[in-house]
């Protein structure tokens, strides 16, 4: 069992979006899964913050560039040494099963589910605060006492224009996270930088490994030519996280795929 605390950092703007989307697709599985009013509550709030990231940006050109990208990477390993060939051309197969189910998806995503009527109704309150009470909302307080089979196959329908979608996510994020080796390091006094050479080599991702009983967390921040890691302690009285001023070790990975 992993019993390492990882804290993950993107350096660029199109895997800051992909793993708020992973977040947020985790989210809408729980909660899909739950019985109560509340549970149903929370997946359409879940699915509405899915939607409104879908309409400021073409995801779906971002997602097809990524997954072409890497499976030329890939394509360029098929010949090296010590390669597994086999695990490889299962790879590159769901690679172009992922991309090819995009490229056939007409329309902008999500749009279908946008034009109803009762979605366009609870986003238009969701930014209120308790916007969506029964007397704000009468046809969703229907909804939500319908039975629970019925509610489950709305919930299907509305999030089935999202399961490539989340399938190349899962995909890209996966072959990034498992793209280099994590190698030990050390913070003296609660600070670590390193540049990086973006040009040669570029990181879309920084991870950070700590082990439970390390008590601080990681505070990451950083750009193309180079990263800080500040190791914080918890305030015990509610003020501000201190830096702590002890040596932290840390595994850290650089991750260039």
């Amino acid at each position: 069992m992993n019993t390492q605390i990882v804290y993950e950092f993107p350096l660029n703007e199109r895997i800051r979006v992909f793993m708020r989307l992973e977040q947020l697709f985790q989210q809408l599985s729980h909660f899909m899964l739950g019985a109560s009013v509340f549970d149903k509550r929370a997946a359409i709030s879940v699915l509405l913050d899915i939607l409104t990231i879908f309409s400021r940006s073409d995801l779906k050109s971002e997602l097809i560039k990524e997954l072409d990208r890497h499976t030329k990477v890939l394509n360029q390993l098929a010949h090296n040494h010590g390669v597994d060939d086999e695990k490889l051309q299962e790879i590159l197969a769901e690679l172009n099963q992922a991309s090819r189910n995009l490229y056939s998806a007409n329309g902008k995503i999500g749009i279908s589910v946008m034009e109803s009527d009762l979605f366009q109704s609870i986003s238009q309150r969701n930014s209120i605060p308790g916007g969506s009470c029964s007397f704000d909302l009468p046809a969703f307080h229907y909804w939500l006492e319908q039975d629970e089979l019925e509610q489950q196959k709305d919930l299907e329908r509305w999030t089935q224009p999202f399961v490539d979608i989340r399938v190349a996510i899962d995909l890209i994020l996966g072959f990034i996270r498992q793209s280099s080796t994590p190698t030990p390091e050390v913070a003296k006094a609660g600070f670590f930088q390193l540049a990086l050479d973006n040009k040669n080599h570029p990181v879309q991702l920084l991870r950070v490994a700590l082990q439970p009983e390390q008590r601080c967390f990681a505070e990451i921040s950083g750009g193309k030519h180079r990263f800080s890691i500040r190791f914080m302690i918890p305030s015990a009285d509610e003020n501000r996280p201190c830096q702590t001023q002890d040596d932290v070790e840390f595994r850290l990975t650089r991750c260039m795929f």
